[in-house]
């Protein structure tokens, strides 16, 4: 099999100029789904599941940062969760998750953000894209992470200075562990199999419920290894190079780009006994039901 060409970026174009754009426009979406949030928010629609919520929210949200990217980088092409779009000529694609993790926003739990990321290549081509800058910012606890490609990750809480980031080493047995589970009922009785290996190697287990967030985290060493399987790009992208700025390995498990198969991110020495453990638990629990 031909492996995919890793995408570069455009001629011309600074990945920190990209940062500080996609942290403005995340910074004004915050904004937006909090200020304007209904008393009484309602449900618009479903989407794979009927615990699988959208919200009319999500679609503001995106609406916004469509158009505010259609401002400031009229020829990128745009990619969302949720609907609208554009392709581009400029070979730069943002990608962006408007609320992402859409339930703790319904139950006011404050662990959800907006995710906006610069992309090269194809997002929609496993191990065809990558991103080059991106910021993921949580309206409620005004914490606000960036990052651009050799430019590091940064950390702030609302207008204060960052601080950059810097993944430690931490031994597996001793690592706090995040994941996720999907909304498919057959997809969470594959994941909470594999998870019955995983915990007794874990100093424990967290279910954050936002991946963008749970990804920053591996950067700020408010988790120590972190795992999911069936992340899309918008859930992924910004945070994904979050965690690579600041040192964190981030594959699938195979070693190559993380896709919706598996998403793995930690330390480079966790995130090798991280993956050694979840393909033994893979191989151990067989494939998931009706796949």
């Amino acid at each position: 099999m031909t492996a995919t060409p890793t995408p570069t970026l455009p001629a011309g174009v600074d990945p920190a100029e990209l940062a500080a754009i996609a942290l403005t426009v995340a910074v004004e979406a915050g904004e937006l789904i909090t200020v304007e949030r209904p008393r009484d928010l309602g449900v618009a629609e479903t989407k794979s599941s009927r615990t699988d919520v959208v919200t009319v929210m999500d679609q503001r949200s995106q609406d916004h940062l469509l158009a505010r990217l259609g401002q400031l980088r009229p020829d990128d092409g745009f990619a969302g969760e949720e609907r609208g779009g554009r392709v581009g000529t400029s070979g730069i694609t943002w990608v962006v998750d408007p609320i992402d993790g859409t339930v703790n926003y319904l139950y006011e739990i404050p662990a959800y953000a907006v995710s906006v990321a610069a992309v090269v290549g194809d997002p929609t081509v496993d191990g065809g894209w990558r991103p080059v800058a991106g910021a993921v910012v949580n309206p409620v606890t005004g914490e606000r992470y960036r990052a651009w490609l050799g430019g590091g990750s940064w950390r702030g809480v609302d207008d204060e200075e960052p601080r950059r980031l810097q993944v430690g080493e931490t031994p597996l047995e001793l690592a706090l562990c995040g994941t996720g589970f999907g909304y498919d009922a057959d997809r969470r009785a594959w994941q909470a199999a594999v998870l019955t290996h995983v915990l007794p190697r874990v100093r424990d287990i967290r279910r954050l419920g936002s991946a963008a967030l749970d990804l920053c985290r591996i950067a700020d060493g408010s988790l120590d290894v972190y795992h999911e399987r069936g992340l899309n790009p918008w859930d992924m992208a910004a945070g994904w190079l979050v965690a690579t700025e600041a040192g964190a390995v981030v594959t699938d498990l195979a070693g190559g780009a993380p896709r919706e198969r598996m998403t793995l991110a930690g330390a480079p020495g966790v995130h090798a006994e991280m993956s050694a453990v979840l393909a033994a638990a893979v191989a151990a629990v067989g494939p998931e039901s009706g796949r």
